[in-house]
C-alpha cells in the first residue's frame, strides 16, 4: 500500500492541511515509539560515569590526592549513579528509573530486548561524549568535567515530557521495530569503534572531530525517522478505514456493549493493590509465586534477591573498580594519555555490545530453549574474571583485550540483572526493586575500589618513594609505576568475581523450574484484555479495527 504523508500547510492544504499535520505531529509525539527513541537519548547521559578514567588523573594532579582518596571520590560517583531508591519510591525521575522502567512497562513482553537497547545506549554514552568533548573543547580534560555537568541535564530537559507509561497494546511488528533500532545502534557502535582506532593512529584536528560528531548525531536521530515512518503507516491505515464508505460494522454492537461482563478482568496487579496498601508489612513472609507482583519487603527479604545482591556486589563492584582505575592502570604501565582515552572508549563501546547482546540473546534462549537468564549471568562473570587476570598479569597489548572483556561483561551484567529482577518479582514495584538491587554496586566498589585497590596502589607507591629516600610529604601526587601497582588488587578482584559466579549458579538452580514455564503469559493476557476493552469502547473501535487490518 502506498504511504501518503499528512498534508502540510506549505503544500497548499490550507487550514485543513495544517490541522492534519498538527494532529499527526501530536500523534507521533504521544506515541510509544517516540517515547522509546527519546529514552535512547536520555540514557546517553548516565554514560558519563564511564568517563572518570579520562579526567580522574586531572583531579589527582590538581588536588594532590593519593589513590585511596581518588578511589573514594570514584566511589561517591558510583553511589550517586546507583542509588535511585528515592526516585523509584517517589516519582521515577532519574534517568534509569524514569526512562528504563517506563519503557519496560510499555513493552513488557520484549523486556529483555528493551533493557538491552536502553542500557546499550548508556554503554555508548562514554564514547559518544568523548567525541563531543574533543569536538567542542579539544584535548582539555578540565572542560570535560564541565561537560559532564550540563550535557545529560540538557537531554533530560528536552525529552522529559515525552516519556510516560502508556496502555499496553500488542503490535504484530513490535520485534521487527526493535531489530531496526538494533541495526542502527550497531552501526553507531561500529562507527565509534573505528573512530577510536583511527584517532589513536592519527592526530585529528577540531574540524575532523566536528565531522565525526555530525555522523554520530545523524545516527542518533535515525531511530526517530524509523518511528515516524511507522506511525505514518498506522496513521494512513486509520484514515483509509475512516474514509471507507463500504465498511459497515455488523458485529452485534448493542449486545456486546450492553454486557458489562464483557469488560476485561481486573489484572493481578490491580487486585493486589488493595490488601498491600492497607499495611506495608502485611504478608511479608507469604511470598507469591515467582513472576507475580511481590511487595518491596517480600522481594528484599527473599533468598532470590539476596543471592542476586551478592552476585551483583562481586560482579558490578569489581567491574566498576577496573573501569574507574583505567587511567591509573594505563599510567602505571607506561601508556600515553591519548591511548588511555582509547581504553575508556573501548570499554564504553563493548559495554554497549554486552548490554545489547545479553538482552537479545538471553531473550532468544528463553523463548526457544527455556534457558534460565541467570545462567548467562554466571558465564558473564567468568569472562569478567579472565579480564581481571589479564590486568593482574599484563602482556604487551593485553590491556586492550582486558578493556574489551571488562566492558562487555559489565554491560551484560546490567541488562541481565535488571531483566531478572523484573521477571522474578513482577513490575508493580520494579522502579524501587531494581534500584535496591543496584545498591550492591556502590557497596562492592567501596570494598574493592577504596579498601583494596586504592590501598594496595598507595602501598606500592610509598615503597617506591622509600627506595628513593623520600616520604609522602615530599611529593604532591602519589604515583606508582610498574606491574606491581595493580597485581595484588586484581588477583583479589578476580577471586571475588569467581565467587560471584558460584553464587549466581545457586540462583540458576533455584529458578530453572520457573524459566521452563511461560513467563510472559500474564502480560499477553493483560494486553489482550486491553485490546478487548478498546474494541468495546466506541471511541476506540477504529484503532481496534486497525489492528485487524494490520
Amino acid at each position: 500500500m502506498a504511504t501518503v504523508a499528512p498534508t502540510s500547510c506549505a503544500s497548499g492544504g490550507g487550514i485543513e492541511g495544517c490541522s492534519r499535520a498538527s494532529r499527526f505531529a501530536v500523534h507521533v509525539i504521544k506515541g510509544r515509539w517516540f517515547s522509546v527513541c527519546a529514552s535512547f537519548l536520555v540514557m546517553i547521559g548516565p554514560g558519563t560515569t564511564y568517563l572518570f578514567g579520562i579526567y580522574s588523573q586531572e583531579i589527582k594532579s590538581a588536588l594532590g590526592y593519593d589513590q585511596t582518596t581518588l578511589n573514594l571520590l570514584g566511589f561517591f560517583k558510583d553511589m550517586g549513579t546507583n542509588i535511585g531508591v528515592p526516585a523509584g519510591l517517589v516519582a521515577e525521575n532519574f534517568a534509569n528509573t524514569g526512562a528504563l522502567v517506563t519503557c519496560v512497562k510499555n513493552f513488557p513482553e520484549s523486556r529483555g530486548i528493551m533493557i538491552g537497547l536502553l542500557k546499550g545506549f548508556v554503554g555508548l554514552g562514554g564514547a559518544i561524549m568523548t567525541q563531543f568533548y574533543f569536538a567542542i573543547y579539544g584535548d582539555d580534560s578540565k572542560a570535560l568535567i564541565l561537560m559532564v555537568g550540563w550535557f545529560p541535564a540538557a537531554l533530560c530537559v528536552i525529552f522529559v515530557y515525552t516519556i510516560r507509561t502508556m496502555k499496553v497494546v500488542r503490535q504484530p511488528n513490535e520485534v521487527k521495530m526493535f531489530y531496526q533500532f538494533l541495526y542502527v545502534s550497531i552501526v553507531l557502535a561500529l562507527f565509534l569503534m573505528v573512530m577510536t582506532i583511527v584517532q589513536k593512529q592519527i592526530v585529528f584536528p577540531r574540524a575532523a572531530y566536528a565531522g565525526s560528531v555530525t555522523v554520530v548525531c545523524v545516527l542518533l536521530f535515525l531511530p526517530f525517522v524509523i518511528a515516524i515512518r511507522e506511525e505514518l503507516t498506522f496513521w494512513n491505515l486509520e484514515r483509509q478505514h475512516d474514509n471507507s464508505p463500504t465498511e459497515v460494522t455488523v458485529e452485534k454492537p448493542q449486545e456486546e456493549e450492553s454486557k458489562p461482563v464483557a469488560l476485561p478482568p481486573v489484572s493481578s496487579t490491580q487486585e493486589e493493590e488493595k490488601p498491600n496498601s492497607s499495611s506495608f508489612f502485611a504478608n511479608v513472609f507469604k511470598k507469591p509465586p515467582r513472576g507475580e507482583d511481590y511487595t518491596i519487603l517480600q522481594a528484599l527479604l527473599s533468598i532470590d534477591m539476596l543471592t542476586l545482591f551478592l552476585a551483583t556486589m562481586c560482579g558490578l563492584g569489581s567491574s566498576l573498580t577496573a573501569i574507574d582505575n583505567l587511567g591509573q592502570i594505563g599510567g602505571a604501565l607506561g601508556y600515553p594519555t591519548r591511548t588511555i582515552s582509547s581504553f575508556v572508549s573501548l570499554v564504553s563501546i563493548w559495554n554497549y555490545f554486552g548490554r545489547v547482546f545479553s538482552g537479545f540473546v538471553s531473550e532468544i534462549l528463553i523463548a526457544k530453549w527455556k534457558v534460565p537468564r541467570p545462567l548467562m549471568l554466571t558465564l558473564t562473570l567468568v569472562l569478567l574474571c579472565v579480564g581481571h587476570l589479564m590486568i593482574a598479569f599484563p602482556a604487551p597489548g593485553s590491556i586492550y583485550v582486558a578493556s574489551v572483556f571488562i566492558g562487555f561483561a559489565y554491560g551484560a551484567q546490567l541488562t541481565l540483572i535488571f531483566a531478572i529482577i523484573s521477571e522474578l518479582f513482577g513490575l508493580k514495584y520494579y522502579a524501587t526493586l531494581f534500584n535496591c538491587g543496584q545498591l550492591a554496586t556502590p557497596i562492592g566498589t567501596y570494598v574493592l575500589n577504596v579498601k583494596v585497590t586504592g590501598m594496595f596502589y598507595d602501598q606500592e607507591a610509598l615503597k617506591e618513594l622509600a627506595k628513593k629516600g623520600m616520604t609522602r610529604s615530599s611529593v604532591k601526587e602519589l604515583i606508582c609505576i610498574g606491574v606491581q601497582c595493580y597485581k595484588k588488587s586484581f588477583i583479589i578482584l578476580a577471586a571475588g568475581t569467581l565467587f560471584g559466579a558460584a553464587v549466581s549458579m545457586i540462583l540458576v538452580i533455584r529458578t530453572q523450574e520457573f524459566y521452563r514455564g511461560d513467563i510472559y503469559k500474564k502480560f499477553r493476557e493483560q494486553a489482550d484484555a486491553s485490546q478487548t476493552e478498546m474494541a468495546l469502547s466506541p471511541s476506540n473501535k477504529s484503532a481496534a479495527r486497525l489492528g485487524s487490518l494490520q
